[in-house]
Parts: C-alpha cells; structure tokens; sequence
C-alpha cells in the first residue's frame, strides 16, 4: 500500500475533512478519527437511513479504514493524550473555526514547530480567516454553482450530492500528498526540516468551488457575460445533451467533430452528416435548435439499447440514465464484491484502494488508541472486534 505507515489524525466532522482522510487510509495510512464523547460526529445523528447495526449511511459513506477515538479537548487527560498522537502524528486533518483548537492549546503553527515532520490540514468554508461555517448548500448557493444548474427557465438547483464538500476533500488529499512529498524530498537530500507555512495545507469550500466551475468559470471570464442554466444540454457542445427514447432517457456526448459525422451516420440522419454548415461545432452551436430537433424526433422511434449499440460501434459516446441502485450493481460487479459489502463500507474512487477496516462505531477502539496509541496498528485484527 503507498502510504502504509503513514499516520493521520482527523479531527475533522461531517463530509470534506472525513473525506480526506478516507482517502489517505484507502491508500494504508493508518488514521485515528478523534470523535466527541456520547455524540460523535455530526453525520453519525444524519438518517436515516441508519445499517442493521445502527450506523447511518451518511458516516458509513466517508468513514471506512479509519478507528475511532472518543476525546474531549476540554480534558486535561485527554490533551496530553492528543498531544502525543500528534507527536508521532505525519497528519493532522480539522476544519474548526479559527481559534477553537488553539483555545484548547492545540495551535497549528506552534505544533508544527514542535514535530518538522507534521503536515496539517486545515478545512475552512470561506478561507482561513473566516469565522461563517461553511455548509456545502450555501458554498453552491454563493460560488455560482446553483445559479447555472437547472433548466433554463426553472429555478436555481444544487447538485444532488455535496459535490462541493467532496471536491474540497479531495483537493485536501491532493495538498496534503504534495506537502508529504516536499517534506520526504527534503529529508532525503539532507535539507533542513521544511518551514511550518510549507506543511500548512489550508483548502476551503468557496475556493475548491470555484477552481471547480473551470470552463463555466473561464467562459464568463472571456465574454463578461453571467452563466445561464443549460439544463441538461451544454453551453460549448452540440449534441451534447439528453434525449428521450423509445423506453428510456438517453445521453449523447459528442466531443468533436469526427464524433460529430459518426453520429449523424449511426442514426441514419445522412442529411444533417452531409451539410457543411455542421461539420463545425461553431456551425452546430449557431443551429443548435435544428440539430436538436431532429435528434430528439430520431431517438425517440427505438428504444435505447439499439441507439446504444449503433452508437458505441461507431466510436460515439453515449450512455443510459440509470437509476443509482443499478449503478452500485454495475459498480459491485467491476469490482468484484456484492452491494451488501459495499453497504458496509461505501466506495473507494481509487482503483487500487483497499479496506482494511469498517467504519468505526463511535468509540469503538478508545481503550486500545489510549493503552497503545500508534502502535495499536501493528496488529490490525485486534481492531475488528472493538474494545469500546
């Protein structure tokens, strides 16, 4: 595993820091999430739905290959022990509010002088001077995201997962891999330890958002002019879009102009393949109602599985609306495990991940985390039973 050994502390709560550090431990760090006494975490309360064992889905979904530590800050006993993991800790991972944790005596700057080996991550909503907490809703609402999803003549619509909070997390993994690196590459060529601003990684809500807007973003830097909502067509591309066919709805992706003609050929639509005023995407944008039109009045005779096939042999892509749960089936299969595994552990981006461990039940490896600290995970079976 490429991180094996690695050591991470996550402080963090709810989605963008908890999933970043399920990253780092799909990849064998070893990763201790320090949780509040009785509640835990926040998204241990979100459901339900709620698994056979009492676990919502939502801490199900961003907590896998991680144990569980119950602290309070406000405890001596538990500062000295939290001092220590973060000795011996190459990660740190939080997303209070600026000043919480050094209340506590546990300031960043002052921590990462102390340990030239420490990379800390620190997770904010609108930037590290910030005091707003950040919520994915309102960063959608606020970076620009709402106003151009949706149809174009309906209201302003968020994304149907924490998109932003997910990209956050893993721009978050991203820094915190880079500041590793550095650190690594320094210590092998014999130079001083990296100053603390070097392995400060900060990420927020708003920015992750708005570097995530790209083409949306830049389209609007050249012109001057604001986004508008495509609905589920697109602003660049002709026929880039949705369509309706004869049993169920169907995406059409074309990226290029050799796509383009492949297209029109697979459909049977030889008029609109032989006109010269379409080769271009240009030409297709500037009649785009025409190309759509026939399009829809095409797609809509056969059913799906036919476009589909004409389609793909042709080199075109394209692809059905499935519903999710037929995605996790599809996904379970490529993967080898069933949806009942995959229930219990949530799904790994990398293709190489592994789990190495459930997600944790709150507390669940307190007594062993506090008797062992980071040596608990030389013997990682002595983790699957729990010892609350």
């Amino acid at each position: 595993m490429s991180l094996s050994g690695l050591r991470v502390l996550d402080l963090s709560r709810v989605l963008a820091g908890p999933y970043a550090a399920m990253m780092l431990g799909d990849m064998g760090a070893d990763v201790i999430k320090v949780e509040r006494p009785e509640s835990g975490d926040d998204t241990r309360g979100w459901g339900p739905p709620f698994a056979a064992d009492g676990q919502s889905a939502y801490f199900l979904s961003c907590n896998r290959n991680k144990v569980s530590l119950t602290a309070d800050f406000r405890s001596p006993d538990d500062q000295v022990l939290l001092h220590r993991l973060i000795a011996q800790a190459d990660v740190v991972i939080e997303n209070f509010l600026p000043g919480s944790l050094a209340r506590y005596g546990f300031d960043a700057d002052a921590l990462l002088a102390q340990n030239p080996r420490l990379v800390w991550c620190s997770i904010s909503g609108f930037g590290a001077d910030a005091t707003r907490p950040g919520y994915d809703f309102v960063v959608q609402a606020e970076s620009g995201w709402m106003a151009m999803t949706g149809e174009p003549t309906g209201s302003p619509m968020k994304a149907g997962v924490a998109i932003v909070d997910v990209l956050t997390g893993k721009d978050a993994a991203l820094g915190i891999l880079a500041a590793l690196a550095a650190r690594d590459r320094a210590a092998l060529a014999g130079r001083p330890a990296l100053p603390v601003s070097a392995r400060r990684v900060q990420v927020s809500l708003i920015d992750s958002a708005l570097a995530s807007l790209v083409n949306v973003a830049q389209n609007t830097l050249v012109t001057g002019q604001p986004a508008r909502r495509w609905g589920n067509a697109h602003a660049n591309l002709v026929p880039y879009q949705l369509f309706a066919s004869a049993d169920r709805p169907l995406v059409l992706a074309v990226g290029s102009d050799a796509q383009w003609l492949a297209a029109a050929r697979a459909l049977g639509l030889d008029e609109l393949a032989d006109d010269p005023a379409l080769r271009s995407n240009a030409g297709r944008l500037a009649q785009r109602e025409r190309v759509v039109t026939a399009l829809s009045l095409c797609l809509q005779t056969r059913p799906a599985a036919e476009w589909m096939a004409r389609l793909e042999a042709a080199g075109v892509p394209c692809g059905v609306v499935r519903e999710v749960h037929e995605a996790l089936a599809d996904s379970a299969v490529r993967s080898g495990q069933d949806v009942s595994e995959l229930a219990q552990t949530g799904i790994s981006p990398l293709w190489n991940g592994i789990v190495r461990l459930r997600p944790p039940k709150l507390g669940e490896h307190s007594v062993t985390v506090r008797e062992k600290q980071w040596s608990l995970f030389d013997n990682l079976p002595i983790l699957s039973d729990g010892d609350v």
